[in-house]
């Protein structure tokens, strides 16, 4: 399976040319989404309307709430992102995270 090819918007990026692949495993007409995302080096700004559950697989980096301490994430670490949360993400070392989304 081909992975597809992203990248935050412009006017979100922050430092670098960060790019993503995603390959999506499972998305429903309900809205749940299941799959594996990597992303290079890079900063952008990060606006959930959207439940997220994932776990990093290798990599390292950075989430930061609005007005929060920044998480350091690295492989084996696991976090629920919830609706309205608003920060960055940076990505220092290219990052691997397995995900689900729910709608």
């Amino acid at each position: 399976m081909d992975p597809e090819l992203g990248a935050p918007t412009p006017d979100r990026i922050l430092e670098g040319d960060p790019v993503f692949r995603t390959w999506n495993l499972e998305e429903t007409d309900s809205g749940v989404y299941a799959g594996i995302w990597e992303a290079t080096p890079g900063k952008w700004r990060v606006s959930y309307d959207e439940w997220e559950y994932f776990s990093i697989l290798s990599g390292y980096s950075v989430l930061t709430e609005d007005g929060g301490e920044p998480l350091h994430l690295r492989a084996g670490d696991r976090l629920i992102v919830r609706p309205g949360f608003a920060g960055t993400w940076e990505v220092v070392e290219t990052t691997r995270k397995d995900y689900v989304i729910r709608l």
